[in-house]
């Protein structure tokens, strides 16, 4: 079994986290290592689940919506149902940063512009200040 587990900090140098990560997600019980004592053993279907939750995270999707499809796995059906219902909320989430990326090359194009319009005034003041000395 030993072969097949990693140690916290196995799985902290692993995944670049933190045992405090770790913990978090086991308290929210969407990591569930072998206990023994005080000392947490991973298998690999807790490294398969970190590296979902890591993902969805990165994707912008809530814990609760991680859990949701990390609990869709053991429905039964081959993962179709976990499969279509991650489908689901990509293209919803995929919607919302398009939504996000629009905003925000819209504010990037005009805070260039705002900041030309105050490089010219900056060089037309000081052509104007040479001027008048």
């Amino acid at each position: 079994m030993a072969n097949n587990t990693l140690t916290i900090r196995e799985m902290c140098d692993t995944f670049e986290v933190t045992p405090r990560t770790l913990r978090f997600y086991e308290a929210k019980e969407l990591l569930a290592p072998i206990r023994e004592g005080q000392k947490r053993l991973f298998t690999k279907r807790d490294r398969a689940r970190l590296k979902l939750i890591l993902r969805g995270k990165r994707f912008g999707f809530t814990l609760e919506e991680i859990r949701q499809l990390l609990d869709l796995y053991d429905t039964g059906d081959q993962q179709h149902t976990q499969m279509l219902r991650t489908h689901e909320l990509a293209a919803e989430r995929l919607r919302d940063m398009e939504v996000q990326r629009d905003e925000l090359s819209g504010a990037i194009n005009e805070l260039r512009e705002q900041m030309t319009w105050v490089e010219q005034t900056l060089v037309a003041r000081s052509k104007s200040d040479k001027a008048a000395e």
